[in-house]
């Protein structure tokens, strides 16, 4: 299948995949068609998705199932008066109907909207009215149930309510409708057929401040995934591979979809209700997944558990990607598995920006080198190319006549935004990296979170790092704290590990502990301990919010 899209598969180095990857676009590209039912008629007995759940259920679809599966869903959508141009929202958690309705919503040109339990009736009705929802597809839960029959009271235009399990009053059912449907559905050649820069699918950005921004992908964005799937995360066709994420969210495209189903590997799918590490390692030795992809935060849980107790030895590429990963993590993880873990970074408006590529050993806490299909440079504050070991903010080259395959091409129905975004033919991400001298991407923290103390500028991510080296700290956020003297300080918002309690010479030792591993003006002069952090729903820690809420309670003080 490869062989279609790339004139040339192996590389011998990186600089020789840097300078000579190169993606053949066809004409209308279509994922459902060319991909789904691509292998489907190449190797139909080929898996396609293994699927599990808490409950013990376990199903498996081969690429010929998932592609009849898909027609008779197409069918059924195109019965209820969804065409090219309808927008449907998908609130599914990690349900296996998910890849059933999104190729045939594909294959329709219907633009798909992936969004996360945790949506409030607020949050849907802003997301119905702003992209012009006609339907919602949801699962049988009662707080999902509650939040979409409130939306559409509010919101007319919603013409149908779906579930893909259960059954209620004035709900249609997936599965009944499909029922009789035809397992044939043609290609469209009419006003019906898709073209590479029709609007595939929607991400709301989940943000930390202001209303989320929607961002648009196209029919091209897939085939962007191909370095994130074969060259990052080096999936295999027929293997098992586990990206550990909610359909909600954009990881969910990077790592269940797209570029695993272009390259012929078979997505793994644990449905899991609530993240126990214990149970996601025994579900990993059990099926022998053989790459996988999860969070940091993951990672860090998982190693409170005896990891050494599972046999983990099936996976050959372990990956990460959301937030930095700090390097005691990555030390700790190689010591039970022999393997390093690949950091890649991104963003819900691209594909893999930088990565742990294959052809050179990864450096524990770096993002790796740029990917192929991106022109990435740092600008330092003079809106100059940064030069080796300055931080300067993380750039895209999108000139129109070579726009880059898998990045964004806009905010839905925002043109003033889009402008402000790539108008300037430079899109600039607001985080801020540095490069070293043999070409490794270091994070450094997004703009506003680098922090402004007695003259220095701290990175967050710096910090962080040395204070989870210490065996009591299973994660933290290091943020800008208001204080009178100084501006800001370093604050420290800490979840501590299994067997540790807050109190003042935990606090003085960790303090210390950061001196001694870092310059000894970063340490966390404030240091709070939470049970959880602040995220987004996408799994990102919410900064902003930590420091809104300090500058709040200073001002409170102050009064």
């Amino acid at each position: 299948m490869l062989e279609k899209y790339l004139p040339r598969i192996e590389f011998d180095s990186y600089e020789d995949f840097k300078e000579n990857y190169r993606v053949n676009v066809p004409e209308d590209f279509n994922f459902g068609f060319d991909i789904v039912d691509g292998w489907a008629k190449e190797k139909p007995e080929n898996r396609a998705l293994v699927w599990c759940d808490d409950e013990g259920e376990e199903k498996t679809f081969t690429f010929a199932e998932m592609s009849r599966l898909s027609n008779k869903a197409a069918n059924y959508f195109k019965s209820l008066g969804l065409r090219k141009g309808s927008v449907v929202m998908m609130i599914l958690r990690r349900r296996y109907e998910y890849w059933i309705c999104a190729t045939a919503l594909i294959k329709m040109g219907v633009i798909i909207i992936p969004g996360t339990l945790q949506l409030t009736t607020h949050d849907l009705v802003y997301r119905a009215k702003a992209a012009n929802i006609e339907m919602f597809i949801g699962i049988d839960d009662d707080f999902v149930v509650t939040q979409i029959e409130n939306t559409v009271k509010e919101v007319p235009e919603v013409k149908n309510i779906m579930l893909v399990n259960g059954h209620r009053d004035g709900w249609l059912n997936l599965h009944d409708g499909m029922e009789g449907q035809s397992e044939i559905f043609e290609r469209p050649t009419d006003d019906q057929r898709t073209h590479n820069h029709d609007i595939m699918q929607i991400y709301f950005t989940s943000g930390t401040t202001g209303m989320p921004k929607m961002v648009c992908h196209n029919y091209m964005h897939p085939l962007g995934h191909i370095v994130t799937a074969k060259y990052w995360q080096c999936v295999r066709e027929n293997m098992l591979h586990m990206s550990v994420s909610d359909s909600g969210w954009a990881k969910f495209g990077w790592g269940k979809i797209y570029g695993q189903w272009i390259c012929g590997a078979t997505i793994f799918c644990y449905d899991m209700l609530k993240f126990h590490p214990e149970n996601l390692l025994a579900v990993l030795q059990k099926y022998k997944v053989t790459t996988f992809c999860a969070p940091p935060t993951m990672y860090r849980f998982m190693l409170q558990e005896d990891v050494a107790a599972y046999d983990l030895s099936s996976i050959k590429r372990w990956c990460t990607a959301g937030e930095p990963l700090n390097p005691e993590v990555v030390r700790k993880w190689k010591e039970f598995t022999g393997y390093t873990i690949a950091e890649g970074f991104g963003q819900t408006e691209s594909t893999v920006l930088l990565a742990n590529f294959p052809w050179y050993e990864p450096k524990p806490g770096s993002m790796g080198k740029p990917s192929p299909i991106y022109n990435i440079k740092l600008l330092n504050n003079d809106g100059k190319e940064a030069e080796d070991g300055e931080e300067g903010e993380i750039t895209v080259a999108v000139p129109k006549d070579n726009y880059p395959i898998g990045l964004f091409v806009g905010y839905y129905k925002n043109t003033e935004l889009t402008d402000e975004a790539i108008g300037s033919g430079i899109y600039n991400l607001k985080d801020v990296a540095w490069r070293d001298s043999d070409g490794y991407y270091w994070f450094v923290g997004r703009h506003d979170d680098v922090i402004k103390c007695s003259g220095y500028r701290i990175g967050p991510f710096e910090v962080e790092s040395a204070l989870i080296t210490h065996p009591a700290v299973v994660e933290c956020a290091i943020t800008a704290a208001p204080d009178p003297i100084r501006g800001q300080v370093v604050k420290a918002t800490v979840v501590l590990a299994k067997g540790y309690t807050p109190s003042d010479e935990l606090t003085k030792e960790l303090q210390n502990h950061v001196k001694h591993n870092t310059a000894p003006y970063k340490y966390p002069r404030i240091v709070e301990y939470v049970a959880e952090l602040p995220k987004t729903l996408g799994g990102k820690i919410k900064r902003a919010q930590i420091r809104r809420e300090d500058a709040e309670n200073a001002a409170n003080n102050a009064k």
